[in-house]
């Protein structure tokens, strides 16, 4: 297993890119691979899957998971705001390929479309999932309004009364977000995010599909768009994205693999807390 050297150089640095072929045999993707494989699998395996054993169970998940939903939008708009320009005056910056990427996630998740072909973003339609299946949409709304109004982070949990576990989650989302080098950030998004995605929604479709389908058609929807896009398409590209960000920098992608693991980690507690209401 390849050992990287962390060093404690934090500061973010101006890339250059060049146009990069990645592929799963890079040793340096193995080697973030391989030190995220574990908790990876934990997650895609976790019995909360078939914990939910009704359509109470769902809602309970979606409560949850809507703050992921949510927060997903920090990251991808840190790395918007960090490898394209979208300050004016306008001027290019970094690898038309990475802007490429970046630009077109922009557009799928806050422009995509319903079943009935109308716009709408990622976590709008999820919304209107959680309504189609019964959850309660009002802590995360609540949650919303109150940083829309100038709440700081804890004062917005506190007026939501958001379950610990996902604060938990936010928090160490928006630090990384607004916090770390875009090589961390990139990582978490990368490893913790797009690549888990697919798996991660295939476990969630075994089960909601086992329910009652008519109350679940948004969300199977949406899990399935996902499912479709992050792992024929977005997965390779990330990979890419990240190698272009970490170059032969072995402190970085030791950095980039502590960083995915601890993506991971606050995923599985995030699970284990839905579980544990199951």
């Amino acid at each position: 297993m390849l050992k990287f050297k962390k060093t404690a150089n934090r500061k973010q640095s101006i890339i250059v890119y060049q146009s990069v072929t990645t592929s799963v045999a890079n040793p340096r993707l193995q080697f973030v691979q391989q030190a995220t494989a574990e908790v990876r699998s934990n997650i895609t395996r976790h019995p909360m899957y078939r914990g939910i054993s009704n359509l109470k169970g769902i809602r309970t998940m979606m409560e949850h998971h809507v703050y992921a939903v949510w927060d997903f939008m920090s990251l991808l708009k840190s790395l918007q705001s960090g490898l394209t320009c979208v300050s004016v005056p306008w001027f290019p910056r970094g690898h038309a390929e990475t802007r490429f990427f970046i630009n077109e996630i922009v557009l799928g998740e806050e422009s995509d479309v319903d079943p009935e072909g109308t716009r709408i973003s990622h976590f709008e339609l999820y919304l209107k999932a959680m309504e189609q299946a019964g959850a309660n949409t009002s802590g995360i709304r609540t949650f919303i309004d109150h940083l829309q109004q100038g709440s700081n982070l804890e004062g917005a949990f506190h007026a939501a009364n958001t379950p610990e576990a996902a604060r938990t989650f936010v928090r160490y989302t928006l630090q990384v977000a607004t916090n770390e080098p875009l090589h961390v950030v990139a990582a978490v998004f990368t490893f913790g995010r797009e690549d888990l995605i697919p798996d991660m929604f295939l476990e969630l479709i075994r089960e909601i599909k086992a329910h009652d389908p008519k109350s679940l058609e948004l969300l199977s929807y949406y899990l399935e768009r996902h499912i479709e896009v992050d792992g024929d398409h977005h997965g390779p590209l990330s990979w890419n994205m990240v190698q272009a960000l970490c170059g032969e920098d072995n402190s970085k992608w030791a950095e980039a693999a502590e960083a995915s693991v601890a993506a991971l980690q606050h995923r599985q507690q995030l699970w284990n807390a839905v579980h544990a209401l199951l």
